[in-house]
């Protein structure tokens, strides 16, 4: 399914003109808020999700990064051995393939993860993430109902 790696490129470019917006118009932990729910704010994030290992001393950025490469390839190789008529699938595979990508950048050029996007309830506070998460959220909601759907193909 070689036509869905552009979609996994433009997630990937998307995400990156994002962050690069958000870190040229915002300083750290500056917010805006979008909705009383919902703030734009500049944060960096050394670890994994919800800031998984992000005090561990700078070791962590090699794994993640060794991690995101074993990853995306992978995603990479699964995606274009996949039939075509698994849409939904290479869908799946080239959102978390794009996303995976975006936050590789990031580590690769900050040596963190830019995150900007904070959903909130009164006190309560969604961790900050970006669209590189989402799409890796989107991605693999995609590929658990195709496999609750019995029709993953991981040949």
């Amino acid at each position: 399914m070689k036509c869905f790696l552009w979609i996994a490129l433009a997630v990937t470019l998307i995400d990156q003109v994002s962050k690069s917006l958000i870190v040229w118009n915002f300083r750290e932990y500056e917010v805006v808020t979008v909705w009383p729910v919902f703030d734009l704010t500049l944060v960096y994030n050394r670890g994994a999700a919800f800031s998984f290992l992000a005090d561990a001393g700078g070791w962590q950025q090699y794994l993640f990064v060794g991690l995101a490469l074993v990853i995306s390839l992978l995603l990479l190789v699964w995606l274009w051995r996949l039939s075509p008529k698994l849409q939904l699938e290479a869908w799946g595979l080239s959102l978390v393939l794009g996303g995976a990508l975006g936050n590789l950048v990031d580590r690769l050029v900050h040596g963190q993860v830019v995150d900007f996007l904070m959903w909130h309830w009164e006190e309560y506070y969604f961790p900050s993430f970006n669209l590189a998460d989402s799409a890796i959220t989107l991605g693999v909601a995609l590929l658990l109902i195709e496999a609750l759907r019995g029709k993953v193909d991981i040949s």
